[in-house]
């Protein structure tokens, strides 16, 4: 027995499956930031909210897209290229949200502006971390592609 084993991948049935819920969750969550009332009906949303429900927007369906694409061919190279473009849109939406910063929980006992603004920190790191691990699957699938054909 090795001590390093390949990774097995899942079944492209539960793949699949994967790609369609993140299509409906995705599907969801535009229809109740967009559909009357939308956004409005949070109230802890203030009137800054439309400076990034625009690219709030572009990243939920960027990856709608993308899982979309990945119902008929998930090639990790592919799946790669979809993650990166995705996951930029979305780093480029949390970080305008930090700048906007479109809330306002008045005035309570827990500091819901610090949480807020951890969870932003935490979702931009992650996005960092994910671009470049896209970029380096990128990079090892070209990798691996010239080496066949030499």
């Amino acid at each position: 027995m090795t001590v390093v084993e390949a990774k097995q991948r899942q079944s492209i049935t539960s793949r699949r499956v994967g790609y369609i819920v993140a299509i409906l969750v995705n599907g969801a969550m535009f229809g109740l930031i967009n559909v009357t009332p939308g956004w409005r009906a949070v109230p802890f949303l203030t009137s800054e909210t439309p400076q990034v429900v625009g690219l709030v927007n572009a990243s939920i369906v960027a990856s709608a897209v993308v899982n979309a694409i990945y119902l008929f061919n998930d090639a990790r190279w592919l799946r790669a290229c979809g993650d990166l473009v995705a996951t930029s849109i979305g780093l480029v939406a949390l970080i305008r949200v930090w700048q906007v910063f479109p809330f306002d929980y008045g005035a309570t006992s827990f500091d819901w502006v610090l949480l807020t603004r951890i969870v932003l920190v935490v979702g931009i790191a992650g996005s960092i971390i994910a671009i470049i691990v896209a970029l380096a699957t990128l990079a090892l699938r070209a990798r691996e592609a010239a080496s066949r054909t030499t």
